[in-house]
């Protein structure tokens, strides 16, 4: 059977190659039969041409995905052909300072499957071994495509050291701004998440989360209001925007914590006098641990994420272009899903 994959091959362009089935796995390696991949703010920057000395074209794109075993090479162990596995698409040295002090997953020169390798935007996409996470026999694959953006906010809550009752604020309510107040919230934190999109907004509103338009409301007095003048403990940036630092951190109570989740593409002005004012502190919070992969797939599976919500279209991979295209553009679309294994119709949910 032909391999179909999209690769991305210039600023704005994306193609779909079909060709042979790729060769059986290398020593340590397994072939997966890929379900569905999701797209993600990562790589939309790829789309866009803003991550070109990482990803060189022509390149399979994709990390955020779920899929079944074809074939594993002879000497690997503990996973067998029909195995439902997702992928943590990280490769790290293993002999740089950050993996000697227990930090792989920001290895210094970390390999992250998607960027500098080839991703998971194809009908069969072959890894290391040591990159599988199990998936329990029930849960859908649509869902379970769900498990690397949601195991990237367990780690960001994790960082934040987020501890029950506190004050918190999500600026941004994009698919990590949500799953970031979702695990927050499981976790006893208050919660309030700004966002100026009406979409966004709205599928916040239906999730029960309290929320703030920054266009139409004050948002710092509002913050005010909402702690009693003291300001939030935690505030998690995730929009991404100059605008969403400056609320993020004018909004922090003395001693409150600045978690920077989103990738801003050029340097940004930030208040080092509010800082030293309320003596803050800033955590960068960039990918996720194994714990953190495995506790998303646990949060998953229990029915914890909202995924009939958050997963707003399925696309098959012929028109893994148009999908970018619309995800670009914004207004009603949350997240949306290639589905790898045909290439007709669409599931519109």
């Amino acid at each position: 059977m032909n391999a179909r994959r999209v690769a991305y091959t210039a600023p704005r362009t994306l193609a779909l190659e079909t060709g042979a089935a790729a060769a059986p796995p290398a020593p340590g390696h397994v072939a997966i039969d890929v379900a569905y991949t999701g797209i993600c703010g990562t790589d939309l920057h790829i789309f866009h041409g803003s991550m070109d000395d990482r990803v060189g074209p022509p390149q399979v794109i994709g990390h955020e995905m779920s899929g079944r075993i074809a074939e594993t090479a002879p000497d690997v162990t503990g996973w067998q052909a029909g195995d439902n596995v997702t992928v943590m698409p990280l490769v790290p040295c293993g002999r740089c300072p950050a993996c000697h002090a227990g930090h792989r997953h920001i290895c210094h020169r970390l390999v992250f499957l998607g960027i500098d390798a080839a991703g998971s935007l194809q009908s069969r996409w072959t890894v290391p071994a040591h990159t599988l996470v199990r998936l329990p026999e029930g849960l859908p694959l649509d869902r379970a495509a769900l498990t690397e953006p949601t195991a990237v906010a367990v780690h960001d809550v994790r960082r934040a050291g987020l501890r029950e009752g506190e004050k918190t604020l999500v600026v941004g309510g994009g698919p990590i701004g949500l799953l970031i107040a979702i695990v927050a919230l499981r976790t006893g934190a208050d919660l309030l998440l700004v966002e100026p999109d009406p979409y966004r907004r709205a599928t916040a509103g239906s999730l029960g989360l309290a929320t703030l338009d920054p266009v139409t409301a004050d948002a710092a007095r509002a913050v005010a209001d909402w702690t009693g003048g003291a300001g939030a403990d935690v505030a998690f940036e995730v929009s991404g925007a100059a605008a969403g630092v400056t609320t993020a951190v004018d909004a922090l109570a003395t001693r409150g914590r600045l978690v920077q989740v989103a990738i801003h593409p050029a340097p940004r002005e930030i208040s080092l006098h509010r800082f030293f004012w309320r003596e803050l502190t800033l955590l960068g919070a960039r990918l996720y641990e194994r714990s953190d992969f495995e506790t998303a797939v646990d949060l998953i599976a229990e029915g914890h994420i909202p995924a009939d919500t958050l997963i707003s279209r399925i696309e098959p991979i012929d028109r893994a272009a148009w999908a970018f295209e619309t995800l670009e553009a914004g207004g009603g679309v949350m997240k949306v899903l290639i589905d790898c294994r045909s290439d007709t119709g669409a599931d519109a949910r």
